[in-house]
Parts: C-alpha cells; sequence; structure tokens
C-alpha cells in the first residue's frame, strides 16, 4: 500500500537559514499518515471499528538528505513496509522533483484501553480493513 501527498514549502516552514526546519518533515509525514486513512474513514472511524484509542506513534526516525527551501514542491510518499502482530511499520519517501529530501520510519501501534490501563493492541483487524478495502473489498 502507498500513499503521496504534496505540500508546497513556505517562508514559514523555513529555519533563519532558509532551509526547512526538520521539524515540519515530521508534521509533513503525520498528515500524510492521516490523508491515507482517510481513505478508509479517517483516524476516529478506523478507531471505532478497531475498538482503539488511537493509532498512535511508538518510534520515529529519519535522515535528512538534501535542503528544501520556500517554494519547493515536496511529495512526501508512505508505503506500509511491515505488520507484526502489534504494530505497523511505515516507510516515506519525501522528494522536490526526482531529488530525495529525507527518508525516515514510523513504527505505530494500535492502542486500545483496558483494565491496567492503554496496552498495544492486535493490529489484525486494522490489516483486514486497510486491506480489504485497498483491494475492492468491503
Amino acid at each position: 500500500m502507498r500513499h503521496t501527498s504534496t505540500f508546497t514549502i513556505t517562508f514559514g516552514d523555513c529555519d533563519p537559514a532558509g532551509i526547512v526546519f526538520y521539524p515540519n518533515m515530521f508534521r509533513w509525514m503525520d498528515a500524510t499518515f492521516h490523508e491515507m486513512l482517510k481513505k478508509f474513514g479517517g483516524h476516529a472511524i478506523l478507531c471505532k471499528r478497531t475498538g482503539a484509542k488511537g493509532l498512535g506513534l511508538a518510534q520515529a526516525s529519519a535522515n535528512f538528505r538534501a535542503p528544501m527551501t520556500d517554494g519547493d514542491i515536496l511529495d512526501v510518499t508512505l508505503s506500509i513496509e511491515k505488520w507484526s502482530d502489534k504494530s505497523l511499520t511505515i516507510r516515506y519517501e519525501g522528494r522536490v522533483g526526482d531529488r530525495l529530501t529525507f527518508e525516515a520510519q514510523e513504527v505505530r501501534c494500535l492502542f486500545k484501553a483496558g483494565d491496567k490501563g492503554i496496552f498495544a493492541g492486535s493490529t489484525d483487524e486494522l490489516k483486514r480493513i486497510l486491506e480489504d478495502q485497498t483491494h475492492g473489498g468491503c
């Protein structure tokens, strides 16, 4: 499964040196993730369908490859790289034209509430929903 979001970089996204302030890359990754979820009803609907409190971030890392500046058009592409019992690993690539600007990875969990608090629940139902709808199912 792949999804691409496009962003126009503005002056406000940049630091005093005129290059993108790095936290914005994490903001654009998160926006891309949530835009992809809209294809399946959005975050709140998916949580309701899976009995979860949230599809939250457990780990994030990024490698910055090339600077981005005001006026650049950034494409952020995500792909689900790996499913495990209690998490999914998502890979991101940021590109301005053909130029790779960043590579990143997130691990997200389907957090549920129980008697002892919040815990990472099984991702099986989420995987089924995303795969069924991606392949023309319900």
